[in-house]
């Protein structure tokens, strides 16, 4: 792995002002987005319920998550691959330009609108800046520090975007419950100040590019590197399928409005509650880090990702729930910080938006798909039915990779 060879090796962290202003900008990102997803959740199952019982309504709302997963499938390779020829801050800055125009988009038709097929297509619009702002943001990132701080600011990453996964849900539903107007229009204003950071920083951004190579050949590279790093593989297929299976958060305004009775304020704390148990995780894991066992603590950690869905799928209680739900984020952000340090560690500078692009097509893209597909068995199961469907579905994948993946099994350290 390479790093620029103009930073500075010695100083801290939080001293180096492009990668401050990276995680400021991120970190208005991130709220803006969990804002955002809690707003566009709970109008869409609001209009449809006007006309829908409770499962085409959970339908409606899945669209949502196919709606983004589309476009990031489609374009996700392409993006790692203009991560790695053109300069990433730039690309950072369209992407969060953007999601800003959706924004808007979004508050001009709640308040003149009428439809959801407008939240889909502007859905569509901001996966397919989602698909390029993920391996540019994860291919900067380690540019803008030496080799021996990134460890550092892996976890502290985690720690920022897991601060913002909690507060920016728990905002959206406060706005939401006022006007979706409002809360679209805060997201917007989140995603100015993404920009104006992305903006000053003052870092060589520019990929060592291969010249001469084609974009196919460029991008099979990628493919080829995480087929052959079986630890890799099979590190984050199995996030895949157990995120793919195990989506709860994609029905959570059917639970918070028709399973526990709670409204948008107890939807926020709901779509709050995995994030909150990921930054505590998150925390212990910056001051005591994964030192041996990371794949059996891996595996371990999806099981008990499984267990939890399904203990939030049968309860009844709303703090029951909650509790669940924050374990089940607890034992996420074991597997996203296992993934994030063996491919930023491990990955050459040259391709890492290649290598980070295949990663969130398995990670990134679960999340929306896992929405879709958590739609399309409560059509049939109902709420409580697809959860739970998904709950044994993640204890199985389990299963299977501890025994198809003996690599993962085995592996003890990150580094």
């Amino acid at each position: 792995m390479t790093t620029d060879p103009q930073l500075p090796t010695g100083g801290t962290l939080f001293g180096r002002r492009p990668y401050v202003l990276f995680l400021t900008g991120r970190f208005f990102s991130t709220l803006a987005t969990g804002s955002q997803a809690v707003t566009i959740a709970w109008e869409v199952y609001e209009i449809a319920r006007r006309t829908m019982d409770v499962e085409e309504a959970a339908f409606a709302v899945g669209m949502i998550g196919l709606a983004q997963f589309l476009p990031l499938i489609c374009l996700t390779l392409v993006a790692g691959e203009a991560a790695d020829r053109h300069n990433r801050r730039l690309i950072l800055v369209l992407c969060y330009v953007t999601q800003l125009l959706t924004s808007v988009g979004l508050a001009f038709r709640s308040e003149f609108g009428t439809g959801l097929w407008p939240i889909f297509v502007l859905s569509a619009l901001f996966g397919s800046a989602r698909a390029f702002f993920h391996p540019a943001a994860s291919a900067l990132g380690p540019m803008l520090v030496p080799i021996h701080l990134l460890p550092r600011a892996i976890a502290t990453n985690s720690l920022v975007a897991q601060l913002g996964s909690i507060l920016g849900p728990a905002l959206g539903g406060l706005l939401c419950a006022i006007s979706p107007v409002l809360g679209y229009s805060v997201s917007a204003g989140l995603y100015v100040g993404s920009t104006l950071c992305c903006l000053l920083i003052r870092a060589d951004a520019r990929p060592p590019f291969e010249h001469g190579r084609s974009r196919v050949a460029q991008i099979r590279e990628g493919l080829g590197y995480v087929w052959h790093n079986k630890l890799v593989l099979g590190a984050i297929s199995l996030d895949l399928f157990a995120v793919l299976l195990g989506g709860a958060t994609g029905l959570l305004p059917v639970f918070a409005r028709d399973v526990l009775h709670v409204g948008p304020e107890g939807f926020g704390i709901l779509r709050s509650s995995p994030a909150i148990g990921a930054l505590i995780v998150a925390g212990c894991l910056a001051l005591r880090p994964i030192r041996s066992g990371a794949g059996w603590k891996m595996l371990l950690a999806v099981a008990l990702f499984g267990v939890m869905t399904l203990v939030f799928a049968y309860s009844r209680s709303f703090w029951l729930s909650v509790l669940a739900l924050a374990v089940l984020g607890g034992a996420d952000m074991v597997s996203v910080f296992t993934r994030q340090s063996l491919v930023q560690i491990a990955t050459p500078d040259r391709m890492r938006g290649r290598v980070s692009a295949v990663s969130t097509l398995f990670i990134g893209a679960s999340n929306e798909l896992g929405e879709f597909e958590s739609g399309v068995v409560a059509r049939f199961l109902g709420p409580v039915g697809a959860v739970a469907f998904g709950g044994v579905g993640s204890l199985v994948v389990t299963g299977i990779w501890t025994w198809l993946f003996p690599t993962l099994r085995k592996a003890d350290r990150l580094t």
